[in-house]
């Protein structure tokens, strides 16, 4: 006996010890153990909408009998282990103290307490369908723990107090719940939340109590577990507004999305929970997010506005990038120190050059020939023959400061413009004039 309670503590320890630290649950437990009921039909609805502060679910069930089993062998509470925190109704009346004491007992703290609302209605003909509220709801607590892993999530343990509808056929219970911290905000970047808007991820899930919140609750109590009739079962969540939702992720492949057949503008995702599947958990798993007007034109706005930013700051860019190289060639000089200047415009005319051009000797073809074509050539009115080839050039030389070999920093630059005035008359050389000019500049792009 002692070595089958060692045993089964140590799984409990080790159990607690390797389970994540959130774990949607849903679990439904008998007052006996053993419980000659089953549950069915049974359907977990949460109501999704773009602004909204807490997420609310509805649970409706009801419970089969076999044959032959008498109706006082199920009569007795059930009690509902839920993955998170629950919000009271107001107008229900007060908490139901045993219940914290319960969870106290067993080393939790009790953060949160109340009721809920509970309801009956009754499936017939349409003319004859009602709905009965049960007065005082449905107590529950709220709790966590301070453990050696941490803070536990909190996790609530709801009492439903039993009412002979719920074991008539023709009787549907519905348990409403208004829940906080079931959907989890998805990180993204300013940029995603700005074009796409946030993301999210609800996860809803049916008899999966790993969450270390829950599992010793129903460790203790797992032979009071109510097992599912083979009447339909399903998870679904109802996303309003569908016109602005967009669903990134859908699992498991199982699960299905539909337009909703009783609300309007409305998306539908079901899965439907199979019996065979006993105690493993079963779980439905959406991401999703809602955009706005502006942000459904995002795949059109976006392309445009880079095409229009980009023939936009194209010239920016240009002007910019001009500058900036402009400030570096007039500060620093980049190259050979003996091949530091550099002829701008036009061939530089030596003084052996022009000596080779005679006045009365050479002709106009053999100055072309050696200088190459003039750079302007000027007729004059007042006599044939009369014009004058001009030959314009341009040097800069930077006057280098501190050098490190082929870089070095610029004080100044010295501009050289020379202009060299062939006169011609008759196609003969009469008179050669040469003029030449030097500048201090502050850049070599200065005018």
């Amino acid at each position: 006996m002692i070595r089958s309670l060692a045993l089964a503590g140590l799984l409990v320890v080790g159990l607690l010890g390797g389970l994540p630290a959130v774990s949607p649950a849903q679990v439904f437990m008998a007052s006996r153990p053993n419980p000659p009921f089953t549950i069915g039909p049974l359907n977990i609805r949460a109501s999704v909408s773009p602004e909204m502060a807490h997420l609310p679910i509805d649970i409706t069930w009801s419970l089969v009998i076999p044959e032959g089993t008498p109706a006082a062998a199920a009569e007795g509470d059930l009690f509902l282990l839920w993955p998170s925190e629950l919000l009271p109704e107001t107008g229900l009346g007060p908490p139901d103290p045993t219940l914290a004491r319960y969870v106290e007992d067993r080393g939790f703290a009790s953060i949160e307490e109340g009721r809920i609302a509970l309801t009956a209605r009754k499936l017939s003909t349409s003319a004859d369908r009602k709905q009965e509220t049960l007065p005082g709801g449905a107590p529950f607590v709220t709790f966590v723990r301070q453990g050696p892993q941490g803070l536990t999530s909190p996790a609530s343990y709801v009492r439903i107090p039993w009412d002979p509808r719920m074991a008539e056929s023709g009787w549907l219970m519905r348990l409403t719940l208004k829940t906080k911290g079931l959907i989890k905000k998805k990180p993204n970047t300013w940029t995603e939340r700005a074009f796409w808007g946030p993301r999210s991820r609800l996860l809803l899930s049916f008899q999966d109590v790993n969450s270390r919140g829950l599992f010793t609750l129903y460790f203790e109590r797992r032979a009071h577990v109510v097992r599912l009739a083979e009447d339909p079962a399903q998870l679904g969540i109802d996303f309003a507004q569908a016109d602005h939702l967009k669903i990134d992720e859908l699992q498991p492949p199982a699960a299905r999305r539909q337009l909703s057949e009783t609300r309007d503008n409305t998306d539908t995702v079901r899965l439907f929970l199979d019996r065979s599947e006993g105690i493993t958990p079963q779980t439905l798993t959406v991401q999703f997010g809602y955009f706005s007007d502006l942000q459904s034109w995002a795949p059109i706005l976006i392309p445009i506005a880079f095409f229009a930013l980009g023939n936009l700051a194209a010239p920016v860019f240009r002007l910019i990038g001009l500058r900036l190289a402009r400030a570096f060639r007039a500060r620093v000089h980049v190259g050979s120190p003996d091949r530091a200047t550099v002829t701008a415009g036009g061939v530089v005319l030596g003084a052996e050059t022009l000596a080779r051009i005679r006045a009365n000797e050479t002709t106009a073809e053999e100055v072309r020939q050696l200088l190459g074509p003039p750079t302007e050539e000027v007729e004059q009115l007042g006599g044939p023959g009369k014009h004058t080839l001009v030959y314009r050039s341009r040097r800069l030389t930077p006057q280098r400061g501190r050098s490190w070999g082929w870089i070095a920093t610029v004080d100044h630059w010295e501009e050289e413009l020379q202009e060299v005035d062939i006169a011609l008359d008759g196609g003969v050389v009469s008179n050669v004039q040469a003029r030449v000019r030097r500048t201090r500049l502050a850049h070599p792009d200065a005018e």
